[in-house]
């Protein structure tokens, strides 16, 4: 199935997957509503995706404006075909040392937020009996790795409700749902992590800086969409191993990531500074 004339609702669509995904939509024809938190960003990647478009930004954790935010979307061209769930934030801290404000932000922004604007949306899409749903989880919604306790609570989270959504509204209604699994992608992912404390890292991984870039991510995720993919894996090397692991072998990933924890924890006991293992 292709997206041509279809709209496209892309969330933290002004950088990083979002700003790829709206290009790669754009070149297959697709109007595009565009959100995120900066205004200008948005303009900008609408110029670059070169379609028919809508900016609409809004913060994600705002719950109170999102049922206005969601009739001013499907206003704009009379109904929603695709709504793909793109913003969220990482972290990079150990358990031991990270303040639950932490944890509460991260599952606001990764997971409640996504839920809301789902909730909202779909209504239309079940009245209409088409439609298409997608969530940017992780890998880490399917591994656990040391550093980011948080992230993969929430990523475990969307994979566990959109692929419970989809049990209910796949045939009952005629609405895809795919979940997407992306590993390291050249974005500013790392940077804007989040710290034990919540302030924001501000530098990058080298496993970030060396994943896939983000227009073939995009592309990726589009094929995968195409096809009406349930699940759409986008990783390499270890992180495409891990996924499969997780699967056949998971004692296996557990020893691995159990020798990555001790690695870490020796690390803070004797006061060292670590790079991150893989997974985004």
């Amino acid at each position: 199935m292709g997206f041509q004339g279809q709209t496209v609702w892309i969330t933290g669509a002004s950088s990083g997957i979002g700003a790829a995904l709206a290009k790669a939509f754009g070149a297959a024809g697709a109007k595009l509503i565009l959100s995120g938190r900066r205004e200008d960003a948005l303009k900008e990647v609408a110029v670059e995706a070169g379609a028919e478009h809508l900016i609409l930004p809004f913060e994600a954790t705002d719950y109170g404006a999102l049922p206005a935010i969601v009739e001013q979307a499907a206003g704009w061209q009379g109904h929603i075909d695709v709504l793909l769930n793109n913003a969220g934030i990482s972290q990079r801290s150990l358990a031991l040392d990270t303040d639950f404000s932490v944890y509460e932000k991260i599952m606001e922004v990764d997971f409640f937020a996504p839920v809301r604007l789902t909730q909202l949306v779909l209504p239309g899409m079940v009245e209409r009996k088409t439609g298409h749903i997608a969530i940017i989880s992780s890998v880490a919604g399917k591994v656990g790795v040391p550093l980011r306790t948080g992230y993969c609570a929430a990523k475990h989270a969307c994979c566990g409700y959109y692929d419970a959504l989809r049990a209910e509204v796949e045939t009952a209604y005629g609405i895809k749902v795919s979940v997407i699994l992306p590993g390291s992608v050249q974005t500013a992912i790392a940077t804007n992590a989040l710290t034990a404390t919540g302030e924001v890292r501000g530098s990058s991984d080298a496993n970030i800086d060396n994943g896939l870039p983000a227009e073939e991510a995009a592309t990726r995720i589009l094929a995968g969409m195409a096809a009406g993919e349930r699940e759409i894996p986008v990783a390499e090397g270890m992180e495409a191993a891990a996924l499969q692991m997780r699967a056949a072998n998971p004692e296996g990933v557990f020893q691995i990531t159990a020798e990555q924890g001790r690695t870490l924890a020796e690390a803070r006991a004797n006061g060292e500074a670590v790079e991150p293992p893989k997974v985004r």
